[in-house]
């Protein structure tokens, strides 16, 4: 590393707040506290943002979602939040990753956050596929006990 990208560590500072935000409806039994509601905009297209179809192709590049009275389903991991929201009077369940994120918005106390779009082709790594899968680096580092066996 030649120098500390301070962008990227604001904008991960920055994603924490909105993943706060989440955590905080959580702890207070699921339900936005006082007048809160948010605005997220997110980049629809990503990979590893998990929408229907039919919400990608009327929202090709990006979509923003309003959470306030009608959401189920919140889930809030460490990289990415899951949400059921209703459309067309179907609920849908939305994974967004945090990384997709372009805005946050909450205008009961007239908060903001914009984030730096990441490119469509950085996402997470899935934990469970990459875990199974051996490294190219890590075939040459086979090490055999044979010399250590008394003979």
């Amino acid at each position: 590393m030649e120098t500390i990208d301070y962008d990227k560590l604001i904008q991960d500072a920055l994603r924490e707040v909105v993943k706060n935000s989440f955590k905080a409806i959580l702890h207070n039994d699921h339900v936005m506290p006082g007048n809160h509601h948010f605005y997220l905009t997110f980049q629809t297209d990503r990979p590893d943002v998990l929408i229907p179809e039919y919400l990608r192709k009327q929202h090709p590049k990006e979509m923003t979602i309003v959470v306030q009275h009608q959401y189920w389903d919140l889930k809030v991991e460490d990289r990415f939040f899951e949400i059921s929201l209703s459309f067309n009077n179907k609920r849908e369940l939305l994974t967004i990753p945090y990384i997709s994120l372009v805005n946050f918005m909450d205008p009961s106390v007239k908060f903001g956050l914009q984030f730096t779009p990441e490119s469509p082709e950085k996402q997470y790594p899935s934990p469970v596929v990459d875990s199974q899968k051996p490294k190219e680096s890590d075939k040459n580092n086979v090490v055999t006990l044979d010399a250590f066996r008394k003979k």
